[in-house]
């Protein structure tokens, strides 16, 4: 076999067809399976045949079909990367996180907005009465949390605890920032019970906007 040229050696012609070339190498590598010497001849052939009809192809003297590979091509790209997943939030996280419209967002903050100045610019005649307008409008803030977490998907319980934690988790940080604060919120005369109030009504107002 080593004596004849590529086609004769896979027993083919130039005339023959890429399908007709693969058929003959195909064949002959299940006759000769196991003699290595024979398989590495008719191989190399193989690729003589195909290098042959590149040089054909590149001179435009025959068409050869996109999906033939020649040997100097034969280097496989680079697998494309994975995809990247992003990471999903847990369901139970999906279903309390809300993306608030324009009104939402407006609506609360106006409210709370207006507590947060009375309590603030408020000037009572004693400390009772202060006392008095703080636990009102924390009754106010807190329904009106209630209100519009409510509105969103009519869900009693849920609307109910959120307020009640944004109430009670408002009123811990707002108290626990106003001790630590507390020679700076006295110089620009802000007691830090009202520093608190306005603390929660800012959590009520995060609360009732993107938690629903």
């Amino acid at each position: 076999m080593s004596g004849q040229n590529p086609y004769e050696q896979l027993g083919v012609t130039e005339a023959s067809s890429f399908e007709e070339i693969q058929d003959a190498r195909n064949r002959l590598f299940a006759k000769h399976q196991g003699d290595r010497k024979q398989l590495e001849l008719i191989e190399a052939a193989y690729d003589a045949v195909l290098m042959d009809r590149l040089r054909l192809r590149q001179e435009g003297k025959i068409k050869v079909p996109d999906r033939i590979r020649f040997p100097e091509k034969m280097i496989q790209s680079a697998p494309s990367p994975a995809p990247i997943q992003a990471h999903s939030s847990p369901n139970w996280l999906q279903s309390l996180v809300d993306t608030p419209s324009r009104i939402d967002i407006l609506l609360p903050a106006v409210i709370l907005a207006i507590l947060s100045a009375l309590i603030v610019f408020y000037n009572p005649s004693s400390p009772a009465g202060l006392q008095q307008v703080l636990q009102a409008s924390l009754v106010v803030g807190g329904g009106a949390s209630f209100y519009f977490l409510f509105r969103k998907e009519r869900k009693l319980g849920r609307s109910v605890l959120l307020s009640l934690v944004g109430l009670i988790g408002g009123l811990i940080t707002g108290y626990l920032l106003g001790t630590a604060l507390q020679a700076q919120l006295l110089s620009v005369g802000i007691r830090p019970d009202v520093f608190a109030t306005v603390v929660t009504f800012f959590i009520l107002w995060l609360i009732s906007s993107f938690l629903r």
